[in-house]
């Protein structure tokens, strides 16, 4: 079993070392691929950005079977072709591809949900990863599609399938017809309204002719590495797909 999402010093929010990173995972009989954050163009200059050429120089000797080199990459409609000109340039093993600003507004800002329904507030949010992910065939994975919920201002924050279906179905039948995985992100998989909604997303790839998922635990520190991971184990079980990692760029199956 791979963690396929984790963050060290590289990223700006997490201050983990890469080989504590590795050690702890070892220690779980796990791999690990370290996917510190790019988002060009953030409206914080100089936040969630990094040296590739230092990344990969100074992580790039310690890769072995069990870890792995990739890249979290912000999508956005305004730097298409520099995210696909960053994945063509460096051998990454892996890209996952999310959503963290709509519109230029990162959405952990109160600002996104202000004055908004939620209804209004999540389908812009799902809008928008639409036009992200129908323009861009360059990611691996389909990251954390329910990131919205981590920090809207609203009394009920989860994203249900049943109330979001048809821009959901559209993100998915995209991601199907590429054969490209969608990420369960295992941050909220502790809470069981969380977890089923995980589940209706996944049963509905498998619909629309998803194969393979990759499982990570957008960790920042030690002891989130491989969280919830027995339950997102049960989780890909009960949808059908199988669960993979990837290695250059490579679909890897987990036996």
């Amino acid at each position: 079993m791979f963690d396929c999402h984790i963050h060290t010093e590289f990223s700006s929010d997490s201050k983990m070392k890469l080989v504590s990173s590795y050690e702890r995972a070892r220690e779980l009989n796990m791999g690990l691929i370290v996917t510190d954050h790019m988002d060009l163009k953030y409206p914080d200059e100089g936040k969630f950005q990094f040296d590739v050429d230092r990344y990969f120089e100074e992580y790039y000797r310690l890769r072995n079977d069990y870890l792995l080199i990739g890249i979290e990459l912000g999508l956005r409609t305004d730097c298409i072709n520099e995210n696909r000109m960053l994945v063509q340039k460096y051998p990454f093993d892996y890209v996952i591809g999310s959503v963290h600003v709509v519109d230029g507004v990162d959405i952990f800002q109160e600002g996104f949900y202000e004055n908004r329904e939620k209804k209004i507030s999540y389908g812009h949010y799902l809008n928008f990863m639409f036009d992200c992910v129908k323009n861009g065939e360059f990611f691996d994975s389909l990251g954390h599609i329910d990131y919205v919920t981590r920090y809207s201002r609203y009394d009920d924050t989860e994203l249900y399938y049943d109330e979001f279906s048809d821009l959901i179905d559209e993100i998915l039948k995209i991601v199907a017809e590429r054969e490209k995985a969608v990420e369960l992100n295992t941050r909220r998989l502790d809470n069981k309204i969380a977890a089923q909604n995980m589940l209706n997303i996944l049963k509905r790839f498998k619909e629309l002719g998803g194969q393979v998922v990759t499982i990570g635990s957008d960790a920042h520190d030690t002891n989130s590495i491989g969280r919830n991971f027995e339950a997102a184990k049960e989780i890909v079980s009960m949808s059908g797909l199988r669960t993979v990692y990837f290695k250059e760029r490579k679909i890897q199956f987990i036996k």
